[in-house]
């Protein structure tokens, strides 16, 4: 049985060479089909960003697969029952899903997880209650495990991931140095109580992460790479770990870095100065560490220990533009689109 409902979806129409540009997303209208046993019919209401999609747009092999030209385009997805032929589903339950960039989407039963949205805010379940917030609690906590007293730095440091880590990191009593770009995205950092807040794009980086971390650095989470890494490394300290969540800073590259290759520099300082450098997918922690992170963060906001920030833009047709915008770094907290 078909639907009278239309479904407005953005696929991929190219793989971008760089930063994406308006060829590469192709809009389009589908007719909705209903659900077939175990099926859930969804309507989107809000659609996440994440600079994660970046790189599953490319064909390079990655922890994921890529998108194939064509696919539309993938992403968190907060959204409401329309039909359901799954037990345990009916009309108007609020859902967290992964339906991507379109209005409409048939989902398994057994992949959606039920929200309240008398408990918190439904978006929340897309930033600081989701994804993003549980980036950071198995992250830094699993990889970094900070210790009372000492210094963690981390990049990106407004965004969803990035002030989840600077506050979990404050409450296990570490000093705490936020990075991130430009004075207003400072000054929010200041407002969540980090003990020093450094601007990537000021001068001297180098020099003022130095000043900020007089007793070097223990932990830094590592978000975007580039010129932040350049100058966070000679600050880490022996032991120091780096749980490696994204390198924002490179998703648009298209040819290696000019100038000499510093992979030496870099594994002689992992070796002298013991350090650790672990890559990682929030994934590989949910089976252990989820409901903590629920039960945790939820008190966290709760109590008002942890705030968090949302850009929400409206309308499904402006999620191109505000995709690269966020990977561009405009977003002030997570990127969201109200698609209804």
């Amino acid at each position: 049985m078909s639907t009278s409902l239309q479904n407005h979806r953005i696929r991929l129409a190219a793989r971008p060479h760089g930063e994406p540009v308006a060829a590469d997303f192709t809009h389009d209208v589908a007719e909705v089909r209903s659900p077939e046993a175990g099926q859930v019919l969804l309507r989107t209401r809000y659609l996440s960003l994440d600079p994660y999609v970046r790189g599953r747009m490319s064909d390079a092999k990655s922890y994921a697969a890529p998108m194939e030209v064509g696919d539309v385009i993938v992403g968190g997805t907060v959204s409401e029952v329309v039909e359901s032929a799954a037990e345990g589903f009916a009309p108007g339950d609020t859902v967290l899903s992964y339906g991507g960039w379109q209005e409409y989407s048939l989902e398994p039963a057994a992949q959606l997880r039920r929200l309240d949205p008398a408990a918190a805010p439904v978006t929340t379940a897309l930033g600081v209650l989701g994804m993003p917030g549980f980036t950071a609690y198995a992250g830094l906590l699993a990889i970094g495990k900070p210790q009372p007293g000492e210094t963690v730095a981390v990049a990106a440091a407004t965004g969803p991931v990035g002030s989840a880590v600077a506050q979990i990191a404050k409450l296990h009593g570490a000093r705490t140095i936020g990075i991130a770009g430009g004075e207003q995205k400072v000054s929010r950092l200041r407002e969540l109580g980090v003990d020093a807040a450094l601007d990537h794009r000021a001068p001297d980086l180098a020099g003022r992460l130095a000043e900020a971390a007089p007793d070097g650095i223990d932990v830094y989470f590592e978000n975007v790479g580039g010129a932040v890494w350049d100058a966070v490394l000679p600050q880490l300290n022996k032991f120091a770990r780096v749980p490696v969540c994204g390198l924002a800073a490179h998703y648009n590259a298209t040819s290696l870095p000019e100038g000499p290759d510093r992979s030496p520099q870099l594994m002689q300082a992992v070796l002298s100065k013991s350090l650790t450098l672990h890559g990682f997918i929030q994934n590989e922690f949910v089976p252990t560490m989820f409901e903590d992170f629920l039960r945790d963060m939820t008190g966290w906001l709760a109590s008002g220990q942890v705030q968090h920030t949302e850009d929400i833009t409206e309308g499904l047709d402006r999620a191109p533009e505000a995709f690269v915008g966020m990977l561009r770094g405009r977003n002030f907290g997570k990127a969201i689109v109200q698609v209804s």
